[in-house]
């Protein structure tokens, strides 16, 4: 029997026993080759069973693989990149986009900024193919200011199954928030202007951000990254997870502290030369769900690869192996 199907046969209870209390006791990333380097990857499935990969970097840089293991760099989302970018960052680049299929087209909402700023802005693209330089930029969903007590980058679409439309986004400041779109425009909802907070650090480092959501056994389940991103083999970055009946919120973690209050259920953590897995995308797959994410490779000089976990949602709580 293999290790995931002997896990699969695991009662919850059991299950919960596996989930580590020390960092040498987390998984590895599954097996990865060729163009791995990346940061803050969202990934889809495409019709044709491709597997089509974005990240953080230039006009939203892109790889494709057949099989989940071998990886080919690809060419940029943007053939050219939207005039408005150049008032959010002065490279200008995008970064942590989130790509999902809805209504026959391939959406992409991705955030433009500096680092260490939250005059930011959230865009959105779209393309019928999902493949490089096919994609279409609709222009600004939200945007924050310096007077701001957001961020407006690391957005995640969330579709409820009544249909509703949800993005949340968040970097630091304040925490993690969330707005209702319209579906008819992916842009925010005329009738509902309201930004919602999900999660926050209130006393110490305000370091929370790269909010991803997922439904899952009638709960909603909400990932973030927490701590220091984008120091090499000195990042801190972890993913945690709260859970809630309610898209909205109050999120709470396994042992019930609110995500508004520093809690979070640990999913991922640095272990051996894995250090500050974090930027995570959850990917539902043939074989099930994928956190997909980054991490600084500690044997090799702290480079920022690609990491694919499957995880498992017997025990309530995702556990990745």
């Amino acid at each position: 029997m293999s290790r995931r199907a002997a896990l699969l046969a695991l009662p919850a209870a059991a299950l919960l026993a596996l989930v580590p209390t020390t960092a040498s006791a987390y998984p590895g990333p599954g097996r990865v080759t060729g163009s791995v380097v990346t940061h803050d990857p969202t990934m889809i499935r495409t019709a044709s069973g491709q597997y089509q990969l974005y990240a953080t970097g230039g006009g939203v840089s892109s790889k494709t693989s057949a099989d989940r293991t071998a990886f080919a760099a690809g060419a940029d989302a943007f053939g050219s990149r939207p005039a408005w970018w150049s008032r959010y960052s002065s490279v200008p680049e995008a970064w942590a986009p989130d790509i999902s299929y809805h209504g026959g087209k391939y959406l992409m909402y991705y955030s433009v900024s500096s680092f260490g700023s939250n005059t930011s802005a959230i865009g959105l693209a779209g393309s019928t193919t999902g493949q490089p330089g096919s994609w279409s930029d609709y222009g600004i969903v939200h945007a924050s200011n310096a007077s701001s007590d957001h961020n407006a980058i690391d957005p995640n679409l969330f579709v409820d199954d009544d249909g509703k439309w949800w993005l949340s986004f968040g970097s630091w400041w304040t925490g993690i928030k969330m707005i209702r779109l319209d579906p008819s425009t992916g842009k925010q909802h005329a009738s509902d202007t309201a930004r919602r907070s999900l999660a926050s650090r209130p006393t110490g480092t305000k370091a929370v951000e790269a909010p991803y959501i997922v439904k899952r056994n009638g709960y909603y389940y909400l990932f973030a990254s927490y701590d220091t991103c984008c120091a090499g083999t000195s990042s801190t970055y972890k993913v945690k997870v709260g859970r809630a009946t309610s898209v909205t919120g109050p999120y709470r973690d396994r042992d019930g502290v609110s995500m508004m209050n520093n809690g979070g259920t640990p999913v991922l953590e640095s272990h051996g030369s894995v250090i500050g897995p974090g930027g995570q995308s959850i990917m539902k797959d043939v074989d099930g769900d994928l956190i997909v994410y980054h991490y600084y490779d500690g044997n090799d000089n702290g480079t920022s690869k690609l990491g694919i976990n499957l995880l498992n949602w017997s025990s309530g709580w995702p556990v990745a192996y």
